[in-house]
């Protein structure tokens, strides 16, 4: 039925449908809180070869998003700005400098840094597609594609100037490359591996699972195959490829990064870190040549006590900076289109009934998923879906390739379903739940930060106030973008803690969900019905 031609020409149709919806509904987001930090220090990253901002993260994503920015004339850089000068990671300051306070063009710089993310997605679609294809056939390719394409959280993402897409695209690439290298134990072989491995490293921290999900494989794959040697030294190429390209990347980053501020920063960055991991660190960044490393060892080690020590949110009615066991499968759960799960659940019976036939590169699919799964659960991290991104593709291709099994009727059901409940929630992807948690509308009643509330609903507020006529509102907003840039005189600053009373007869309280359920101060707003919902995530009363 779906001829090699015909399977093409509905991927290109599907690959140029999430383009067009994904730029066209970038357009009114605001800036989102982790954008703020991203895209300025990428900029600063191209811009000064220094890497001082940001440094908990890998560089990659955020040059690609701030490769377009090169191409704005006139961006005036805040180098005399104290966020730039002597703070130590002054990320947030110095991104509202760049973006907001130096007369630069904001929007148009964030819709370009939006588009390489985009671009990204894009290729991580069609990575999918490949690979299902190899693997299961047209049919099932088609599915996966149809699946990523309406999945409301790559759409939401895959926009954005953040790492989790990315990381999601490294990790299924590496692999990728490392089934073949096993299969193919060549020279060639290990060292694309190494590559495609050096390449996730470089786009996000948690990337670097794949070091112990590729030893496990490797053990496997000896103890079936035998050829001990071969195999090891393969990997070992690998590895060496794969951790060498962090050099050359992390050398440009820090060519003009000052020994001793870097010396300095990293000293404060990993205060917290045993010493057996502290002092090599420390050691590095005092040789020239293995500044690279100290950089990139000293950002690994910012992610594990950031992991460790939590992060202050909400959930299902509780707050609290210790992670819930239960926050992942009931925010997957509530997050994913109901009509996914369903099929996920098929593909979960069937697989079962053909438990016997399972090859190896599946094995490894549900091997990433049970291991990323348990991570995710046991990390002390709860602050959105956005972190099981890469899971997303290997589940994909294991759906697909069963859910083509069922009969045709079902499954157009199904894909009907799925098209009508992403699309109804557009543009506002970010904010999707699906009908068993009551829509959008609800979500805030689960949970809120990235899965709902991420400020990208600010510039929608400024269109209602200018809509409504609306002199002035007190805004408690979450979020990356500046109000005062958007709103001008309009906006009067609040916080939770401030009374009721302060309020004169008739205003307007705008606070955004993030902040209405991580704040015991605002109960007394039970009293009072929104007079309106902007975008799903800020929330407008009238104060009478």
């Amino acid at each position: 039925m779906f001829t090699n031609k015909l399977t093409n020409i509905i991927a290109v149709v599907l690959l140029v449908f999430v383009f067009v919806i994904s730029i066209f509904s970038i357009s009114g987001d605001s800036l989102t809180m982790d954008e703020l930090a991203h895209l300025p220090a990428g900029y600063s990253y191209l811009t000064q070869k220094d890497m001082r901002l940001n440094p908990e993260h890998p560089p990659l994503v955020k040059d690609l998003a701030a490769i377009p920015l090169l191409f704005i004339k006139d961006i005036k850089f805040p180098s005399d700005s104290k966020a730039w000068t002597t703070d130590i990671n002054g990320q947030w300051d110095f991104g509202k400098e760049l973006l907001f306070r130096n007369n630069n063009p904001a929007d148009k710089m964030i819709f370009a840094g939006r588009i390489p993310m985009i671009l990204l997605s894009i290729f991580l679609g069609f990575f999918i597609f490949k690979w299902t294809k190899e693997l299961f056939g047209n049919k099932a390719s088609l599915l996966a594609l149809f699946l990523f394409s309406f999945s409301p959280t790559l759409l939401a993402h895959g926009r954005l100037v953040t790492t989790d897409v990315g990381a999601a695209l490294g990790i299924v690439l590496a692999t990728y490359y490392f089934l073949k290298s096993l299969n193919a134990p060549t020279l060639k072989n290990a060292v694309i591996a190494g590559l495609t491995l050096g390449l996730a490293l470089l786009l996000k921290f948690s990337t670097i699972l794949l070091i112990p999900f590729f030893g496990i494989l490797l053990v496997i794959w000896i103890i079936k195959n035998k050829k001990f040697w071969v195999y090891s030294l393969k990997f070992i190429i690998t590895l060496f490829v794969g951790f060498f390209l962090i050099w050359p990347v992390y050398l440009y980053h820090t060519w003009n990064y000052p020994m001793e501020k870097q010396i300095s920063d990293t000293q404060n960055y990993i205060q917290n870190t045993a010493d057996i991991f502290k002092k090599p660190i420390i050691f590095m960044a005092e040789i020239p040549v293995l500044r690279p490393y100290a950089q990139y060892f000293s950002g690994l080690s910012m992610i594990f006590q950031r992991v460790a020590g939590g992060n202050t949110t909400y959930f299902m009615g509780e707050i609290n900076n210790q992670a819930w066991k239960e926050y992942f499968p009931i925010v997957y759960a509530v997050k994913e289109p109901l009509a996914f799960l369903v099929l996920g659940l098929l593909a979960i019976i069937y697989g079962l009934s053909k438990i016997r036939k399972i090859s190896f590169t599946i094995f490894s699919f549900l091997l990433f998923i049970a291991i990323y799964w348990l991570v995710s659960i046991k990390g002390n991290l709860n602050i959105g879906i956005r972190h099981l991104l890469p899971v997303f593709p290997f589940t994909i291709i294991l759906v697909s390739a069963a859910a083509v099994k069922i009969k045709p009727l079902i499954l157009a059901g199904l894909i009907a379903w799925q098209i009508i409940s992403v699309i109804s929630i557009y543009p506002s992807f970010l904010a999707y739940f699906n009908e068993l948690a009551g829509g959008p509308n609800n979500g805030k009643n689960y949970v809120v930060d990235s899965n709902l509330d991420w400020g990208q609903d600010l510039k929608r507020l400024q269109n209602w106030t200018e809509k409504n006529k609306i002199d002035k509102v007190y805004l408690d907003y979450f979020g990356g973008a500046d109000p005062s840039y958007y709103l001008k005189e309009k906006f009067a600053p609040w916080w939770g803690d401030r009374k009721k009373e302060e309020l004169p007869n008739g205003s307007y309280l705008v606070v955004s969900a993030s902040f209405l359920q991580g704040n015991q101060s605002y109960n007394w707003l039970k009293d009072y019905t929104p007079v309106a919902i902007i975008g799903h995530s800020i929330f407008v009363y009238r104060i009478d």
